[in-house]
């Protein structure tokens, strides 16, 4: 299911019962962020704020705030859903690579074309977000949250970045947050590791103004999108195609030659001067602590475009579960299928939320050799985000990664300090507080798997207590009859 916009998923989520609307007039700075808090911390519906105070806009927050509202974003039952859809045109692919006969694959290829045509977004001329615009609005026309005490101001938490490779021409979204320091500028949060960084300094290069537009508020498959991990250069507009099973609807943006998602609520269109930069921060992050204050380039605003009736979109983000944990947990899920294309071996995988998206990473193996789990660690340390991966536990297959008691059983017992643990120096996430420099420490990794005597196991390894399966089945079968 493609939406036509974040108004249409207002609508089906509204429809499931999972919407409340508060008529209330509410403060942005504070006020929202804990009520979104606690009904964040209890698994509850997503909040539509209809007065806000200073705004003539309403406010939605947590809109994708459950495992089964993500899955909805994104046109599913479930999140395992989609990847299985993924792993069906993966499969599919492969198996076309090894078998390239256009004869003999064309009656194979028809039922999937729909999938393919729909990774090429849509450019119309006519696009709901320019149907008004305003050269003299700024920031204070928006309910800008300030989420927590500490903050160093209010912030846009999720605007989709658009920006133009001057070289390549390359088309990126980015969703990375904005601090707002007056009616016309804000700060530029991309970490050096962004593609936007890149882009950006591509600009610098050349002591040019570099143009963007950010885009707030659209089909949720787009604004998943603009966090999704994907491969330098691929446009993030064809992932959210792919995902909607449609294609995404872009337009030019009016000030530059940037292509924005014409379904967005607002586009804020402006420059970034290359020689600026300011500090921005600090700011309550997903890990649950005050980010660092740091230099970051300056976003000048010079026009807002909009729909009439626009929604503004935000989030809050601290010590999970949060929204954007779920956002988090379908990447988990939907790049699986990619993981075992790459590295076979992999059966699953988790990344609990308490490790914040990329500081935990739980991998089962279907182990065959010795050295095997270290293999794997460093593959997943290669592939792109998975670098801030501060640990990862590797263990055998016959548990679930996401059976979160077991596998600390395994690592507990399987685990010797002197032969398991594998210490890899790399590059963190610029908001990791823990390491002793900025964006560059230790990561470690954890191998609980059943050992080989070519990996030091001097002893033979114990077999995990199991019972008969006659016996289970008989039990299954006589459970009633024992009252219990």
């Amino acid at each position: 299911m493609a939406y036509k916009g974040l108004g249409d998923f207002v609508a089906a989520i509204e429809a499931r019962g999972e919407l409340r609307r508060i008529a209330v007039e509410v403060d942005p700075e504070l006020e929202i962020a804990e009520i979104a808090d606690r009904v964040m911390r209890n698994n509850g519906p997503a909040l539509l704020f209809e007065r806000v105070k200073g705004s003539a806009y309403p406010l939605l927050i947590n809109a994708m705030g459950s495992e089964s509202r993500m899955a909805l974003a994104l046109g599913a039952k479930s999140l395992d859903e989609k990847a299985a859809d993924i792993e069906e045109l993966l499969s599919w692919a492969w198996s076309q690579a090894r078998d390239p006969s256009i004869l003999r694959s064309l009656p194979s290829a028809l039922p999937k074309l729909p999938a393919f045509l729909s990774l090429l977004p849509k450019r119309v001329a006519k696009a709901p977000c320019r149907e008004l615009s305003s050269d003299t609005e700024g920031f204070d026309s928006l309910p800008v949250l300030k989420c927590w005490p500490g903050d160093g101001g209010r912030f846009l938490t999720l605007p989709i970045v658009c920006t133009r490779d001057p070289e390549t021409g390359e088309q990126n979204m980015g969703m990375y947050r904005m601090q707002v320091y007056d009616d016309r500028t804000a700060g530029m949060h991309w970490h050096v590791h962004k593609d936007g960084a890149r882009i950006f300094d591509k600009y610098r290069s050349t002591g040019e103004r570099m143009p963007v537009a950010a885009a707030l508020g659209c089909d949720p498959a787009v604004t998943y999108a603009s966090t999704a991990p994907l491969p330098e250069g691929l446009w993030e507009m064809i992932f959210a195609g792919f995902l909607r099973g449609k294609p995404a609807v872009v337009a030019k943006a009016s000030l530059s030659s940037i292509d924005v998602p014409a379904d967005a609520e607002f586009v804020l269109e402006g420059y970034v001067d290359p020689e600026e930069r300011r500090l921005e921060g600090p700011f309550g992050d997903h890990t649950g602590f005050y980010s660092l204050p740091d230099e970051y380039p300056v976003f000048h605003l010079e026009r807002i475009t909009r729909r009439r009736s626009p929604i503004y979109p935000a989030t809050i983000v601290g010590m999970p579960p949060k929204e954007d944990c779920w956002m988090a947990k379908a990447t988990e899920r939907l790049f699986l299928p990619f993981l075992r294309r790459l590295c076979p071996e992999i059966t699953d995988l988790s990344m609990p939320l308490e490790g914040v998206f990329h500081n935990c990473v739980i991998v089962s193996i279907r182990k065959r050799y010795p050295g095997q789990a270290r293999k794997v660690m460093n593959f997943v340390w290669g592939m792109g985000q998975m670098m801030y991966a501060k640990f990862i536990l590797v263990i055998d297959d016959d548990v679930s990664p996401a059976d979160y008691p077991k596998v600390a059983w395994r690592a507990f017992n399987n685990v010797d300090a002197g032969r398991d643990l594998v210490y890899s120096e790399g590059p963190l996430d610029a908001l990791d507080h823990s390491s002793p420099m900025p964006r560059f420490g230790t990561r470690l990794g954890v191998d609980a798997t059943r050992k080989y005597p070519e990996e030091g196991a001097g002893r033979p390894w114990p077999d995990p207590i199991r019972m008969e399966p006659r016996i289970t089945r008989l039990v299954d079968a006589r459970w009633r009859e024992y009252g219990i």
